[in-house]
């Protein structure tokens, strides 16, 4: 076999590097757009997003078929009804949201107060205090106005602690109805509620809670005051 001429090694030199490179990754798929609906009303991809409360979540319509024996939809018949009236996204995870606690209900309202949104709910299926109030702070979260009214830290305050030591049978009666605003430093403000105490439902009210919730310049959730027992 003849000798390679000079210039063949050098050329089989840089194809067989050439060779063992490893070639562009290809492009990456393109971005998918992101599910606006999934961020601002919990829906979508993501199940454990919370559901976004705003004006959009407000719904009116019947549920009087969810009274019967047989309720169409069973435990799920307030969702079902709002389903098939055409309730907005919002409005129907709202819904479920209730649904999941237990509570089948419904936001019949939408107000502001001082920066604050405001939900009014309704519970059709309850045979009493059929309404309650979801308070929403700027990032989304809800507080329940009427949920633990009377925990561990509220009594230890010492006027309502000193109102219980002499009416121990005395709960709180919800609906807690809105008694105004406070303005809190820096541009903070205070939402107030106020809540009957009773020993029975058709006892006459033994006094009543005002409970404070507050929230800083932005509207986010600070947390809950006993702002006055009497």
């Amino acid at each position: 076999m003849k000798p390679l001429p000079a210039v063949a090694a050098p050329l089989l030199l840089f194809l067989s590097v050439t060779a063992c490179q490893k070639q562009p990754a290809a492009p990456a798929d393109t971005a998918r757009p992101r599910d606006v609906a999934g961020q601002t009303t919990g829906l979508g991809g993501n199940d454990a997003a919370p559901s976004r409360i705003d004006a959009s979540a407000v719904w009116s319509g019947s549920t009087e078929a969810c009274r019967s024996d047989a309720p169409p939809g069973g435990g799920d018949c307030v969702v079902e009804a709002m389903r098939g009236a055409g309730a907005t996204p919002a409005a129907i995870a709202a819904a479920q949201r209730l649904a999941a606690q237990g509570d089948p209900g419904y936001v019949s309202a939408w107000d502001d107060a001082s920066g604050v949104g405001v939900a009014t709910l309704e519970f059709p299926l309850r045979a009493n205090t059929n309404q309650g109030t979801w308070l929403v702070d700027a990032s989304g979260r809800t507080i329940d106005v009427d949920a633990d009214a009377l925990d561990g830290s509220a009594r230890a305050e010492p006027a309502l602690k000193a109102f219980l030591d002499t009416h121990p049978d005395v709960v709180p009666f919800a609906p807690a109805q809105a008694a105004g605003t406070a303005p809190l430093p820096d541009g903070g403000v205070r939402l107030l509620y106020a809540t009957p105490l009773r020993s029975c439902h058709a006892c006459a009210d033994a006094g009543t809670l005002t409970l404070g919730y507050d929230f800083d310049t932005q509207r986010r959730y600070l947390g809950r005051q006993v702002v006055e027992v009497r």
